[in-house]
């Protein structure tokens, strides 16, 4: 082992930091992980401490080293790959945040969302990024540091700020603090990103009030980027890849051909289809992203996100306390082989794509006096089965491309009810990979084609394989009938809080 060499995937996510060593087949070699502190100042708002975020992510590399007993000459390369949209703004000089990092989850500027969708902007911005006006986005949360934070706005004027998303901020203090850049999958998350232009908009800038200064530059996700500092543990090693993680999950899954979807079934659901090099405009309220940029060519996705996925799983183990494990739930989902006329609707943080409802709650339709544990399990899987192909409808009329199959990861995907209903409801394919850990994959790979490590994307295909296939099985009328019941369940959902 002592010349052969391995691939770096930093995977910091909302809750947790990793880091994860692939060697040349794929295969994960060493893991470690670290979770840090979530932040509620109060009802709605999320933060993380940065500092924190960086001493997890660097503690866990040198781990994840240790654990091979390996040196930084072994790695060829560093990927990375992000919690998207959480904004950190720090000072220029001192390294310090002037604020804590304000998480993707947090509402706090809902109602200046608001204020701009009624002076009419949603439509303009929207053709601009690919996004509507809303709190998720980073935009909004940098324009609300340099408004809150004491001094703040004086010394952005001044030039002495920076802003990043995490990707960034990790970069900058891998560097030494001489990078300051992002890639395009992050910069297209901002509000602040030009999807024609791909870079930064000065008529977004001007309507956040957002100095130019302060931004990092954009760069493709594949090239080299800088190499850690000298001083740190891991000095010299180049750092090769960055993508958001949703992108990063996309690449890992392989899904280099427009039409091709991956689904991560976590807390919430994200679904991303590849179209292509051509911008999709979406008419069905879905988001549109850039899905990489390796060179001067940059390709595109569809991209739609539901609130609560794997979270309902949750909500019926520790809330419920139907049962002790998601185990026993899909066992006991099983027993069944529907859910008897029950629909739940889990809109417990409101609607999201294609709904974007922040005012639905959820609701349980359909109850009869037969209605028994596995019938609310078992209602409980197919709802987010209903949410994802509710998202694949919407993708499919966008693009005009057909599904081929459906590659799934993320902790709800060992659910094999889960995934045979999905499979059943789009009357396609459904196909879970052998390597779940398809995020930190893909930054891997980003990191390693850019160092020859890997030497193209065929590699990266063969390195995929399949765990399990899921085929429909069930008379596509039967599934209609569901998806009637399914949509007149959510109209009752909506609109529910005034």
């Amino acid at each position: 082992m002592k010349n052969e060499q391995f691939i770096l995937a930093f995977d910091q996510g909302t809750t947790s930091s990793r880091s994860i060593i692939f060697d040349q087949s794929g295969t994960i070699r060493s893991i470690a992980q670290k979770e840090f502190r979530q932040i509620y100042p109060q009802s709605g708002w999320v933060e993380h401490d940065a500092m924190e975020i960086w001493s997890s992510q660097s503690a866990t590399a040198v781990e994840a080293l240790s654990r091979m007993d390996l040196t930084a000459d072994s790695i060829a390369a560093i990927g990375v790959t992000n919690q998207r949209e959480t904004t950190i703004v720090w000072n220029r000089e001192t390294g310090k945040p002037v604020y804590n990092a304000i998480v993707w989850q947090d509402r706090r500027t809902a109602d200046y969302c608001r204020e701009l969708r009624n002076a009419g902007h949603e439509e303009r911005v929207s053709q601009l990024t690919g996004l509507r006006i809303d709190p998720y986005f980073s935009g909004t949360k940098i324009r609300w540091i340099l408004e809150n934070v004491k001094g703040a706005r004086e010394l952005a004027e001044q030039g002495k700020l920076l802003f990043g998303t995490v990707d960034s901020w990790l970069i900058w203090q891998l560097t030494g603090h001489k990078v300051h850049m992002t890639d395009v999958t992050n910069a297209c998350r901002t509000l602040l990103y030009n999807l024609e232009t791909g870079d930064w908009d000065d008529e977004l800038l001007e309507l956040f009030d957002i100095p130019r200064n302060m931004l990092p530059e954009v760069r493709s996700c594949s090239e080299v980027y800088g190499k850690v500092d000298a001083k740190l543990p891991l000095g010299g090693i180049p750092i090769a890849g960055v993508a958001g993680d949703q992108q990063a999950a996309l690449f890992g899954q392989a899904c280099f051909t427009p039409g091709m979807a991956k689904n991560t079934y976590g807390t919430g659901c994200f679904l991303l289809m590849n179209t292509g090099t051509e911008i999709p405009r979406s008419k069905n309220n879905l988001l549109t992203t850039v899905a990489w940029k390796i060179g001067d060519r940059t390709e595109y996705a569809l991209e739609g996100s539901v609130f609560i996925g794997g979270a309902v799983v949750q909500w019926i183990r520790d809330e419920l306390q139907m049962v002790r494990t998601a185990q026993e739930l899909d066992e006991l989902a099983a027993t069944v082989p529907d859910a008897g006329g029950l629909f739940l609707v889990p809109a417990f943080a409101g609607l999201g794509a294609p709904h974007w409802d922040p005012y639905a709650r959820g609701a349980a339709l359909g109850i009869s006096r037969g209605t028994n544990r596995a019938h609310i399990c078992r209602a409980a899987l197919e709802a987010i089965a209903f949410q994802s192909a509710d998202l694949i409808t919407c993708m499919e009329k966008d693009s005009g491309l057909n599904l081929k199959e459906l590659r799934v990861d993320g902790g709800a995907s060992r659910s094999d009810p889960l995934l045979q209903f999905q499979a059943d409801l789009l009357g396609k394919q459904v196909v879970r990979p052998k390597n779940t850990e398809t995020t930190a994959m893909g930054a891997a790979y980003l990191a390693g084609l850019a160092v020859g490590y890997w030497k193209s994307r065929d590699d990266i295909t063969n390195n995929w394989l399949v765990d399990e296939k899921y085929d429909s099985e069930r008379d596509p009328k039967d599934m209609d009938t569901l998806r009637l019941g399914w949509n007149k369940a959510l109209e009752r959902a909506k609109a529910w809080e005034e």
